[in-house]
Protein backbone atom coordinates (compact mmCIF):
# COMPACT_ATOMS: atom_id res chain seq x y z
CA UNK A 1 0.00 0.00 0.00
CA UNK A 2 1.40 3.09 -0.77
CA UNK A 3 -0.71 6.39 1.14
CA UNK A 4 -0.61 10.22 0.95
CA UNK A 5 -3.18 12.32 2.94
CA UNK A 6 -5.27 14.99 0.92
CA UNK A 7 -6.01 16.63 4.04
CA UNK A 8 -4.80 20.24 4.47
CA UNK A 9 -4.54 22.40 7.89
CA UNK A 10 -6.91 24.99 8.02
CA UNK A 11 -10.30 26.41 9.82
CA UNK A 12 -13.47 25.72 10.70
CA UNK A 13 -16.57 28.38 11.45
CA UNK A 14 -17.72 28.07 15.43
CA UNK A 15 -20.02 31.17 15.48
CA UNK A 16 -20.76 34.48 15.29
CA UNK A 17 -20.32 37.86 16.63
CA UNK A 18 -23.38 40.14 16.72
CA UNK A 19 -21.19 42.66 13.92
CA UNK A 20 -21.13 39.68 11.04
CA UNK A 21 -17.95 38.61 12.53
CA UNK A 22 -17.18 34.72 11.75
CA UNK A 23 -15.55 33.09 15.17
CA UNK A 24 -13.68 29.84 13.96
CA UNK A 25 -11.00 27.54 15.33
CA UNK A 26 -8.38 25.27 13.43
CA UNK A 27 -8.34 22.50 12.03
CA UNK A 28 -4.86 20.23 12.06
CA UNK A 29 -1.78 21.68 13.88
CA UNK A 30 -1.86 25.36 12.68
CA UNK A 31 0.96 28.17 14.01
CA UNK A 32 -0.81 31.16 15.68
CA UNK A 33 1.63 33.63 14.97
CA UNK A 34 1.72 33.13 11.05
CA UNK A 35 -2.13 33.66 10.01
CA UNK A 36 -3.00 37.05 11.09
CA UNK A 37 -3.96 38.88 8.14
CA UNK A 38 -4.01 35.67 5.83
CA UNK A 39 -6.91 35.31 3.53
CA UNK A 40 -8.72 32.35 3.63
CA UNK A 41 -11.82 30.31 1.56
CA UNK A 42 -14.55 29.04 3.66
CA UNK A 43 -16.46 26.48 1.57
CA UNK A 44 -20.45 26.73 2.41
CA UNK A 45 -22.92 24.78 1.19
CA UNK A 46 -23.53 27.84 -1.40
CA UNK A 47 -20.38 28.12 -2.82
CA UNK A 48 -17.13 29.67 -1.57
CA UNK A 49 -16.81 32.99 0.46
CA UNK A 50 -13.27 34.88 0.41
CA UNK A 51 -12.24 36.07 4.20
CA UNK A 52 -9.38 37.51 5.99
CA UNK A 53 -8.38 36.33 9.42
CA UNK A 54 -8.11 39.54 12.08
CA UNK A 55 -6.89 40.55 15.50
CA UNK A 56 -6.84 43.55 17.71
CA UNK A 57 -4.74 46.29 15.64
CA UNK A 58 -1.12 46.29 17.36
CA UNK A 59 -1.15 49.96 18.45
CA UNK A 60 -4.46 48.88 20.21
CA UNK A 61 -2.28 46.25 22.17
CA UNK A 62 -1.76 47.14 25.79
CA UNK A 63 1.00 45.44 28.06
CA UNK A 64 0.78 41.83 27.98
CA UNK A 65 -1.17 41.36 24.85
CA UNK A 66 2.17 42.79 22.78
CA UNK A 67 4.03 40.21 24.58
CA UNK A 68 2.26 37.06 23.89
CA UNK A 69 0.94 35.01 20.90
CA UNK A 70 -2.27 35.93 20.90
CA UNK A 71 -5.24 33.01 21.57
CA UNK A 72 -7.67 31.73 19.08
CA UNK A 73 -9.94 32.93 21.03
CA UNK A 74 -9.31 36.37 20.11
CA UNK A 75 -9.57 35.93 16.31
CA UNK A 76 -11.86 36.33 14.19
CA UNK A 77 -12.68 35.89 10.59
CA UNK A 78 -13.81 39.58 8.61
CA UNK A 79 -16.33 37.94 5.76
CA UNK A 80 -17.24 41.63 4.50
CA UNK A 81 -20.58 41.17 6.89
CA UNK A 82 -22.21 43.80 8.99
CA UNK A 83 -24.36 41.93 11.22
CA UNK A 84 -24.94 38.32 12.30
CA UNK A 85 -28.23 37.95 10.61
CA UNK A 86 -26.32 38.58 7.14
CA UNK A 87 -23.30 35.94 7.83
CA UNK A 88 -25.97 33.27 8.87
CA UNK A 89 -27.82 33.71 5.62
CA UNK A 90 -24.08 32.54 3.68
CA UNK A 91 -22.10 31.13 6.39
CA UNK A 92 -23.32 28.38 9.06
CA UNK A 93 -21.16 26.90 11.93
CA UNK A 94 -19.05 23.33 10.87
CA UNK A 95 -17.92 25.25 7.31
CA UNK A 96 -15.01 24.82 6.74
CA UNK A 97 -11.92 27.39 5.95
CA UNK A 98 -8.69 27.04 3.37
CA UNK A 99 -5.75 29.35 3.36
CA UNK A 100 -5.86 31.37 -0.30
CA UNK A 101 -2.69 31.04 -1.49
CA UNK A 102 -1.36 31.56 -4.79
CA UNK A 103 1.95 29.08 -6.46
CA UNK A 104 5.52 31.03 -6.85
CA UNK A 105 8.58 29.38 -8.38
CA UNK A 106 11.84 30.89 -6.93
CA UNK A 107 15.51 30.40 -6.20
CA UNK A 108 16.78 27.42 -7.28
CA UNK A 109 13.85 24.99 -8.03
CA UNK A 110 11.74 25.83 -4.84
CA UNK A 111 8.58 26.40 -4.76
CA UNK A 112 6.39 28.14 -1.91
CA UNK A 113 2.44 27.16 -1.88
CA UNK A 114 0.21 25.83 0.55
CA UNK A 115 -0.55 22.38 1.83
CA UNK A 116 2.75 20.91 0.14
CA UNK A 117 1.88 18.43 3.22
CA UNK A 118 0.94 16.40 1.94
CA UNK A 119 0.08 17.64 -1.78
CA UNK A 120 3.37 16.15 -2.69
CA UNK A 121 2.48 13.12 -2.12
CA UNK A 122 -0.89 12.55 -3.51
CA UNK A 123 0.97 14.48 -6.90
CA UNK A 124 3.79 11.46 -6.46
CA UNK A 125 1.17 8.32 -6.43
CA UNK A 126 -0.24 9.87 -9.90
CA UNK A 127 2.63 10.12 -10.97
CA UNK A 128 3.26 6.13 -9.90
CA UNK A 129 0.64 4.56 -11.18
CA UNK A 130 0.88 6.17 -14.74
CA UNK A 131 3.59 3.89 -14.47
CA UNK A 132 2.22 0.54 -13.21
CA UNK A 133 4.46 -0.73 -11.25
CA UNK A 134 4.53 -4.88 -11.62
CA UNK A 135 3.88 -5.07 -7.94
CA UNK A 136 0.35 -5.89 -6.49
CA UNK A 137 -0.56 -2.03 -4.92
CA UNK A 138 -2.99 -0.68 -3.46
CA UNK A 139 -2.82 3.53 -3.78
CA UNK A 140 -4.77 5.13 -0.76
CA UNK A 141 -5.41 8.68 -0.96
CA UNK A 142 -6.58 9.63 2.86
CA UNK A 143 -8.40 11.97 4.71
CA UNK A 144 -8.24 13.21 8.42
CA UNK A 145 -4.84 12.48 8.73
CA UNK A 146 -3.99 16.33 10.27
CA UNK A 147 -6.57 15.69 12.94
CA UNK A 148 -5.59 12.27 13.95
CA UNK A 149 -4.45 9.59 11.03
CA UNK A 150 -8.06 8.42 10.88
CA UNK A 151 -8.56 7.86 7.16
CA UNK A 152 -5.75 5.50 6.92
CA UNK A 153 -6.87 3.79 10.14
CA UNK A 154 -10.29 3.08 8.21
CA UNK A 155 -8.16 2.66 4.81
CA UNK A 156 -6.17 -0.17 6.50
CA UNK A 157 -9.10 -2.22 7.35
CA UNK A 158 -10.19 -2.63 3.74
CA UNK A 159 -7.18 -2.66 2.07
CA UNK A 160 -5.06 -5.40 4.62
CA UNK A 161 -1.83 -4.15 3.11
CA UNK A 162 1.55 -6.22 4.43
CA UNK A 163 3.50 -3.20 3.40
CA UNK A 164 3.01 0.13 3.87
CA UNK A 165 4.66 3.25 2.43
CA UNK A 166 3.82 6.70 3.32
CA UNK A 167 4.54 9.50 1.00
CA UNK A 168 4.55 12.59 2.82
CA UNK A 169 5.97 16.39 3.82
CA UNK A 170 8.00 16.69 7.02
CA UNK A 171 9.40 19.72 9.33
CA UNK A 172 11.98 21.35 8.30
CA UNK A 173 13.98 23.56 10.59
CA UNK A 174 17.00 24.41 8.52
CA UNK A 175 16.91 28.65 9.31
CA UNK A 176 19.92 31.06 10.04
CA UNK A 177 19.08 30.16 14.02
CA UNK A 178 19.69 26.61 14.11
CA UNK A 179 22.54 25.17 14.36
CA UNK A 180 23.68 21.42 13.78
CA UNK A 181 20.81 18.51 14.24
CA UNK A 182 18.52 21.27 15.29
CA UNK A 183 18.04 22.50 11.67
CA UNK A 184 16.10 18.61 11.44
CA UNK A 185 16.23 18.29 7.84
CA UNK A 186 16.58 20.41 4.62
CA UNK A 187 14.91 20.97 0.99
CA UNK A 188 17.28 20.57 -1.20
CA UNK A 189 18.99 18.03 0.23
CA UNK A 190 17.04 14.62 -0.89
CA UNK A 191 14.30 12.54 0.66
CA UNK A 192 13.83 12.22 3.83
CA UNK A 193 13.83 8.45 5.06
CA UNK A 194 12.75 8.31 8.98
CA UNK A 195 13.61 6.04 11.44
CA UNK A 196 11.42 7.00 13.89
CA UNK A 197 9.03 9.72 14.71
CA UNK A 198 6.33 11.03 17.65
CA UNK A 199 3.76 8.31 16.55
CA UNK A 200 5.36 5.44 14.71
CA UNK A 201 8.97 3.46 15.13
CA UNK A 202 9.69 2.18 11.31
CA UNK A 203 10.50 -1.26 10.33
CA UNK A 204 14.45 -1.09 10.43
CA UNK A 205 14.25 -3.43 7.49
CA UNK A 206 12.45 -1.42 5.11
CA UNK A 207 14.52 1.55 6.46
CA UNK A 208 18.05 -0.25 5.23
CA UNK A 209 16.27 -1.36 2.39
CA UNK A 210 15.16 2.27 1.06
CA UNK A 211 18.55 3.93 2.20
CA UNK A 212 20.66 1.59 0.19
CA UNK A 213 18.61 1.69 -2.57
CA UNK A 214 18.88 5.51 -2.89
CA UNK A 215 22.71 5.45 -1.96
CA UNK A 216 22.81 2.58 -5.15
CA UNK A 217 20.27 5.11 -7.52
CA UNK A 218 22.75 8.40 -6.81
CA UNK A 219 19.71 9.65 -4.88
CA UNK A 220 20.77 11.95 -2.09
CA UNK A 221 18.82 11.28 1.11
CA UNK A 222 18.74 12.47 4.86
CA UNK A 223 17.20 11.62 8.06
CA UNK A 224 15.35 13.26 10.88
CA UNK A 225 17.42 14.64 13.69
CA UNK A 226 14.46 15.52 16.10
CA UNK A 227 12.36 12.82 16.76
CA UNK A 228 9.14 14.28 16.51
CA UNK A 229 5.55 14.65 14.22
CA UNK A 230 3.44 11.90 13.14
CA UNK A 231 2.21 9.94 9.68
CA UNK A 232 -0.32 8.32 8.81
CA UNK A 233 1.88 5.39 9.31
CA UNK A 234 0.86 5.21 13.24
CA UNK A 235 -2.33 4.14 12.40
CA UNK A 236 -1.27 1.42 9.13
CA UNK A 237 1.40 0.01 11.81
CA UNK A 238 -1.65 -1.08 14.22
CA UNK A 239 -4.55 -2.14 12.30
CA UNK A 240 -5.71 -5.02 10.48
CA UNK A 241 -3.47 -6.95 11.77
CA UNK A 242 -1.02 -4.50 11.10
CA UNK A 243 2.15 -3.77 8.67
CA UNK A 244 5.42 -3.08 8.33
CA UNK A 245 5.62 0.41 7.49
CA UNK A 246 8.21 3.09 6.18
CA UNK A 247 7.94 6.47 4.86
CA UNK A 248 9.59 8.37 2.68
CA UNK A 249 9.20 12.54 3.17
CA UNK A 250 9.85 15.83 1.65
CA UNK A 251 11.66 18.45 3.97
CA UNK A 252 9.23 21.25 4.27
CA UNK A 253 9.96 25.04 5.80
CA UNK A 254 7.21 26.86 7.33
CA UNK A 255 5.37 23.51 7.34
CA UNK A 256 1.29 24.14 8.35
CA UNK A 257 1.31 27.10 6.92
CA UNK A 258 -0.04 29.54 4.28
CA UNK A 259 3.31 29.88 2.74
CA UNK A 260 5.28 26.28 2.47
CA UNK A 261 8.40 26.08 0.90
CA UNK A 262 9.95 23.07 -0.75
CA UNK A 263 12.41 21.88 -3.16
CA UNK A 264 11.09 20.14 -6.54
CA UNK A 265 14.10 17.96 -6.80
CA UNK A 266 13.31 16.55 -3.61
CA UNK A 267 9.59 15.85 -4.75
CA UNK A 268 11.48 13.87 -8.02
CA UNK A 269 13.92 12.07 -6.40
CA UNK A 270 11.18 10.65 -3.97
CA UNK A 271 9.20 9.83 -7.13
CA UNK A 272 12.22 7.51 -8.72
CA UNK A 273 13.19 6.39 -4.81
CA UNK A 274 9.32 5.17 -4.63
CA UNK A 275 9.09 3.93 -7.97
CA UNK A 276 12.00 1.89 -7.68
CA UNK A 277 11.42 0.73 -4.60
CA UNK A 278 8.39 -1.10 -5.82
CA UNK A 279 10.06 -2.62 -8.28
CA UNK A 280 12.21 -4.66 -5.94
CA UNK A 281 8.83 -6.26 -4.39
Amino acid sequence: MLAAHMDEVGVIVTGFTDSGYAKFDFVGGVDRRVVIGKRVDIHTDGGTLPGVIGLKPVHLLEGEEKRRVPPTGSMYIDLGFESREEAEKKVAPGDRGSFDAGVTFFGDGFIKAKAIDDRIGCAVMLEIMEKKPAVDCCFVFTVQEEVGTRGASAAAWTVKPDIAVVLEGTTAADLPSQKGTEKVCSPGRGPVIPFMDGGTIYDRGMFRQLTALADKMGIPWQTKTKISGGTDASALQKTAGGAAVAAISAAVRYIHSPSSVGCIKDFENIERLASAYLETL
